[in-house]
Formats: C-alpha cells, structure tokens, sequence
C-alpha cells in the first residue's frame, strides 16, 4: 500500500470498477510507539489507493474506525459530528479519511467499530478461547461501543458500492453496550459459565487512550433510504448461528 507506483501499476493493469480498501495498521497500542509506521500505512496508504482508483475512475470505498471519535458524547457520534481522535491510530485513520476526501470523488468512507466474524483476530474469539482456559475474566466497563457483525457490514457495503450515494458512512449494528455486557452475552449465547469481572480503563492498563463512548448513530443510512441495521444482539446471535452450521 505504501508503494504508489506499484498500486497504480496494479490498479491501471486490472482497471476495476470498485476497489474496497480495507487493510490497514490496527495495533492501537502499538501504534503510539510506532507513529510513522501507522501513518505510513493508514493515510499514506490510504492516499496511494486513491490516487490510484482516481485514475481508472474506480469506486472507492475506505474502510474507517469509530476511534477518530474523541468519545465524549454519551449519545453517541453521527456522521455529521467533527473528529477529534484521541490516539495516533485514530489519528491515522482519520487522515486517511481527509486524503481519500480531496483526492477522489466516488467515495465511500465507512467507518465502523468493535467488529468481530468468524475469521481474523476479534474480541469474540478472543472470550472465546479465554473462557476455555479460565473460570474467570476480567472485562472494561467504561468504554461504551457499537458491537458489529462483519456480515452486517459486508450486507451493507454491498448495497452502497451499487449506487451513487457517495460520503461519509457510519455501519455498526444498532444499540451500544460495554465490552463488559458484550462479553457477558457472548459467553451466554455460547452456553459457557464464565464468570466476568467489570474493571475500569484504568484498572486494565492500555498504552493508548480509547474513546469512552464510541457509539454510532446511522444518519447517513438512514437519509439515504437504506433500512435500519439489525441490533447487536441480533448480530452476535447470528453470528453464532452461522458459524455453528459451518
């Protein structure tokens, strides 16, 4: 991604219609030591592709966080509400947003939060296997989010990369909770008796700030006609549904 002549190489030999960006530097403690290297990743690389998408007219659609939020507002963050990230990964990301911004203009840039599936790393998985190795675990309880289903994401980028509603898009499931009622219902809807103890983000320890509300509202969804999001509950059950049958 950090390589321009060879994204725009490879982007002018294949000349897609769509190009859905999603890698990017996640380590968010990491990234405070490794400043360079996030934004190297996130906005230059960010930059690159859209640069790049520009050229052969492609749509673009820019994969963003819910932690370019300061997480200040209880009632949560909408796509109209200004910036103000609180660590350097938000802070990557979020130049890569303004990037994608000035120099394409077919644009998607969706921002989503705590997203978890089946494959990759993710908090789900992660209770997962710490709830087989431990009668007891420790979860914050004052960062407050919007869970996400990757497959609610993926339903709805689906849909977006088919018109022409370009900007900014905010895509989680609907509701919010804390990552220690999100555990709490993991370990119900996985039928494993694991006790779950709330600590504070002090308590916990994290070499970087995280926002203490990050919650979606989904205005943008919602003006431009698209139906209401599945809540995180839905998702989460789904999801183990789904993975069961697989």
């Amino acid at each position: 991604m950090t390589n321009i002549s060879r994204i725009q190489q490879v982007v002018q030999e294949i000349k897609p219609h769509i190009i859905i960006h999603c890698a990017a530097y996640t380590k968010v403690d990491h990234a405070e030591k490794e400043q360079d290297l996030a934004y190297r990743i996130n906005a230059i690389g960010a930059r690159n592709v859209a640069v790049a998408s520009q050229l052969v007219g492609a749509k673009l659609v820019y994969i963003s966080t819910d932690y370019v939020f300061q997480g200040a507002r209880p009632d949560g963050y909408d796509e109209f509400h200004s910036p103000a990230p609180i660590n350097i990964y938000g802070a990557s990301k979020y130049a890569g947003e303004q990037f994608v911004k000035e120099l394409h203009n077919k644009y998607f840039i969706v921002r989503t939060s705590w997203l978890y599936g089946k494959y990759g790393n993710n908090f789900v998985k992660t209770m997962m296997r710490l709830g087989k190795e431990r009668d007891e675990i420790s979860v914050v309880a004052d960062q407050v989010g919007s869970p996400t289903y990757v497959a609610d994401l993926n339903m709805v980028i689906n849909k977006l990369i088919h018109t022409s509603l370009y900007g900014t898009y905010h895509v989680s499931n609907r509701g919010s909770c804390s990552w220690f009622e999100f555990a709490q219902k993991i370990f119900s809807y996985a039928n494993m008796k694991v006790h779950v103890l709330p600590v504070s983000t002090e308590e916990f320890g994290a070499a970087a700030a995280r926002p203490k509300y990050s919650i979606f509202q989904h205005n943008m969804l919602r003006l431009n006609g698209f139906s209401q999001m599945p809540s995180w509950e839905e998702g989460l059950e789904r999801f183990f549904i789904e993975t069961k049958s697989h």
